[in-house]
């Protein structure tokens, strides 16, 4: 590890970027609110998917698990009627209830995970990032129970032994690595918007042939950025609305 995973989230914490038309672009973090546009529809081929995981998973270090309880994701797939319960019914096609939905934290503006951490482990920035602090992270799993999207995963086991490494044994990323007992989520890759890039899942989804425009990130209080265009004028969805969480990633659908 390069640096001390407090000053990293420290100095993650301290910067707010949003990335629009595809160039990054310093805001003012009191009129931002970051978020996430999600092409369905270009999200369905395998290899956008696997691009945008994998890429996900070497940014932050992620543990390869054998075992499915155990997985610890950032971004992952489930299902059409898994993802949108409230947007499926019993007379949809059978094949669009399967098909595959790309799925992370949804960093929502009223984010019942915050809530209910007792020591402030998880909080909300001020640009609209749900961000997690591992080192007061006490394991107590309450902001789990709470997500009502499932975005969140629990090291029950100490994950650093699983991390790939290459030939001479280093790590794919800098970023920090985790302890048993801790829960950790999405960021929308805060460490990298801190050095004026785009998310992992975004930049890989974009080097995919056909998978430009797959992902989308940005200032959605920027009128004129791409988050906000794409808003404006294509059909989009959140996840389980009804619930008042607020999700900020979107699927054109």
């Amino acid at each position: 590890m390069n640096e001390n995973r407090r000053s990293f989230l420290k100095k993650a914490a301290g910067a707010a970027l949003g990335i629009g038309c595809g160039l990054p672009i310093r805001v003012d973090a009191s009129t931002t609110q970051l978020a996430m546009v999600v092409n369905k529809k270009k999200c369905l081929r395998q290899e956008v998917r696997q691009a945008c995981t994998q890429a996900c998973r070497r940014a932050h270090n992620l543990p390869d698990l054998s075992d499915s309880a155990h997985e610890v994701k950032w971004i992952w797939t489930e299902e059409y009627q898994n993802v949108f319960p409230d947007q499926t019914h019993s007379h949809d096609a059978q094949a669009t209830k399967e098909e595959p939905v790309l799925v992370m934290c949804n960093h929502c503006t009223n984010p019942p995970c915050v809530k209910v951490c007792p020591t402030q482990a998880t909080w909300r920035r001020e640009d609209g990032l749900v961000m997690m602090d591992m080192h007061r992270c006490i394991g107590c799993r309450y902001c789990m129970v709470a997500c009502p999207y499932g975005s969140r995963s629990f090291n029950w086991q100490d994950p650093r032994p699983h991390i790939p490494k290459d030939e001479n044994g280093r790590l794919p990323s800098d970023y920090p690595t985790r302890d048993k007992g801790v829960v950790e989520k999405c960021n929308f890759c805060a460490e990298r918007l801190r050095d004026g890039l785009q998310p992992a899942c975004v930049e890989a989804a974009n080097k995919v042939p056909g998978g430009e425009g797959a992902l989308t990130f940005g200032n959605l209080a920027d009128p004129n950025s791409e988050v906000s265009r794409i808003l404006k004028k294509e059909h989009t969805i959140i996840r389980r609305p009804s619930l008042g969480a607020g999700p900020n990633v979107y699927y054109i659908v």
